[in-house]
């Protein structure tokens, strides 16, 4: 029986925290070696294809991260909207702690390697299909046809998504805690047919 990979997913957690900081051109390999505590042969041991293979543990990392939060607020709000509303809080708290310094680690180094990597871009999609399912599924139990809730879920993670790069620029939570309410607003609207 091999030994467990020890440092493979401290390296992981460094890169999350330091690409949702300064995205992947402003993180190095050293920055992440560092960060990890790990020993630098650790990285090219666990990731011999180099930093595109960890920017892709990085993006599955933080898509299951989210999908998690998402599906256990899920399991206690009443409807998509009240979802919405407190992930939104949630989100701002942490972008708050951070100083707005902290953005979302998937988005970040989706806009730097995608479409041009194919396996990051993979990883994005697949941890996008994650939150955007748990939020259908939502809407679905809410009432909403689920052809309309699969596009409702676009538009609702895409505002998010959205809201969190305004947030850091403005350096305030406002932006992502109006997107949700007016998003939980319009889902609201539309289900009561007003």
């Amino acid at each position: 029986m091999s030994a467990a990979p020890k440092h493979r997913q401290p390296i992981i957690n460094a890169a999350v925290t330091l690409f949702r900081r300064q995205g992947y051109a402003g993180t190095g390999l050293n920055d992440i070696v560092d960060a990890s505590g790990a020993p630098k042969g650790s990285l090219y041991h666990y990731f011999p294809d180099g930093k595109v293979s960890i920017a892709v543990a990085a993006v599955e990392e933080a898509g299951h991260r989210v999908a998690d939060t998402l599906a256990e607020l899920a399991g206690d709000a009443p409807t998509a909207g009240d979802l919405l509303i407190r992930h939104a809080n949630q989100l701002a708290g942490w972008m708050k702690k951070s100083g707005y310094r902290d953005g979302c680690p998937i988005t970040t180094v989706l806009l730097e390697l995608a479409p041009r990597e194919r396996v990051v871009s993979k990883a994005g999609r697949n941890a996008y299909a994650a939150r955007l399912k748990i939020l259908t599924d939502k809407l679905v139990a809410d009432g909403f046809a689920r052809a309309r809730a699969e596009r409702l879920a676009v538009l609702c993670i895409s505002a998010l998504q959205g809201s969190l790069v305004q947030a850091r620029v403005e350096r305030s939570a406002a932006p992502i805690l109006t997107a949700a309410d007016e998003l939980a607003r319009l889902l609201d609207t539309e289900l009561s047919g007003g």
